[in-house]
């Protein structure tokens, strides 16, 4: 059966009428009675008994007539609710956001496209770098936001930000007042970062193993707002993506430029390379990278 077939039915059996039911549904009286016959041809049997006065369901069109109204009610519903989807009316998308863009950029964009999808949610799940390219790479999310990663066949990577590490100091700190600081300085006081394996942790272990050697750690932590409370009170100095200067000076920590090595890194979109997004997933997406543009030009 087809859904034109069954409204073809519908039609005729509630006007008992074929004319009348052409006029509803604008087809010819002939072609809606070819119609009908290739329906009643595909289910074995006949649904109407035809006069030259009067038309009227045979048992079997009798036990048809509610399956019908359902099965079209159903049709219509699912056509409704995937329209709906596709002009973002209503929906639901998935993403994966490292916690220094989950926690400063994100919330910025998501306003955004609230303002111009109210109907559709989002969850977001705020995870370290390692299990945004996880979740992205097990179709658990759509979209992931985390530093570029390392070459790959599965992934994608759209480029957002190139982001650069500051310092993070108290502060009464005598390192409060400059206008930049280098590593060295900064490794003369006690350090705070996140724990193992935060990419945060591990780009900065990596780039400062040549210059520096082994990274001497006095705190750690897995939450950046945990680091950021404990440099506020005087517990040491750290240093964090740039995308954090506004969490960590809400937190009561002075943020300062870093040089001698100048660390930068690629923050982006990463998505599936075989995976074709949905229409809120897509209208996400153009949302974060609007606001990143904008950014860029303010």
């Amino acid at each position: 059966m087809s859904v034109k077939q069954l409204r073809a039915f519908l039609a005729v059996a509630q006007c008992l009428s074929f004319a009348q039911a052409g006029e509803r549904l604008h087809l010819s009286q002939p072609a809606l009675s070819l119609t009908i016959k290739a329906l009643e041809a595909d289910l074995g049997g006949q649904l109407l008994t035809r006069t030259t006065r009067n038309v009227s369901l045979t048992p079997e069109g009798e036990a048809l007539l509610p399956l019908a109204r359902q099965l079209l009610a159903d049709w219509d519903n699912a056509e409704e609710l995937l329209r709906q989807r596709f002009t973002l009316q209503m929906g639901k998308v998935s993403i994966a956001a490292m916690p220094s863009f989950a926690g400063n950029v994100l919330p910025i964009a998501l306003k955004a496209f609230r303002g111009r999808y109210p109907r559709v949610n989002v969850a977001v799940h705020d995870v370290i770098n390692e299990q945004v390219l996880e979740m992205v790479d097990h179709r658990r999310v759509e979209l992931g936001i985390g530093f570029e990663p390392e070459s790959s066949n599965s992934l994608t990577f759209t480029s957002l930000y190139r982001d650069r590490f500051v310092a993070v100091v108290p502060m009464d700190s005598v390192l409060a007042g400059m206008k930049e600081v280098t590593w060295d300085e900064l490794l003369r006081h006690d350090f705070i970062t996140l724990q193992r394996p935060s990419a945060v942790r591990l780009l900065l272990e990596q780039d400062l193993q040549t210059r520096h050697g082994r990274l001497s750690v006095a705190f750690e932590s897995h939450q950046l707002s945990t680091v950021g409370r404990m440099v506020a009170n005087g517990l040491g100095v750290s240093a964090v993506p740039s995308l954090c200067i506004g969490q960590m000076e809400e937190l009561g920590a002075c943020c300062i430029a870093l040089e001698g090595p100048r660390i930068e890194r690629r923050i982006g979109l990463i998505t599936l390379a075989d995976h074709q997004l949905s229409a809120a997933a897509q209208g996400l997406k153009d949302v974060l990278i609007d606001c990143a543009q904008r950014a860029e030009r303010g």
